[in-house]
């Protein structure tokens, strides 16, 4: 017995375990899209589908676009520039996007 206490008095302590890493709280990577809406057209896909007085009146109409979809418009593109498109038969949004 004294052997034992003699040679456990020698060992070393057990290490403790590491702890574990703590997570940080980190914003997820922005979407292909949302790294692209420039315009702020993202927010305002809950209006495709709904009728073209729907749109909301602008507070820069130099950077807002309403149009059908089958109109013709200028070919300059400004990616600040929100685009309402709607379909002239039923008066639809049919689309919200930049350019």
């Amino acid at each position: 017995m004294a052997l034992m206490a003699t040679l456990s008095a020698c060992s070393t302590p057990p290490t403790p375990a590491p702890t574990p890493p703590v997570a940080i709280a980190t914003k997820p990577p922005p979407t292909v899209a949302a790294a692209l809406d420039t315009c702020g057209a993202a927010e305002l896909q809950h209006l495709v589908g709904r009728p073209r007085t729907e749109v909301p009146v602008p507070i820069r109409p130099e950077h807002h676009r309403v149009t059908c979809a089958t109109c013709p418009v200028a070919t300059d593109a400004d990616e600040t520039r929100l685009n309402f498109i709607f379909d002239a038969a039923t008066g639809l949004i049919s689309a919200v996007r930049c350019g």
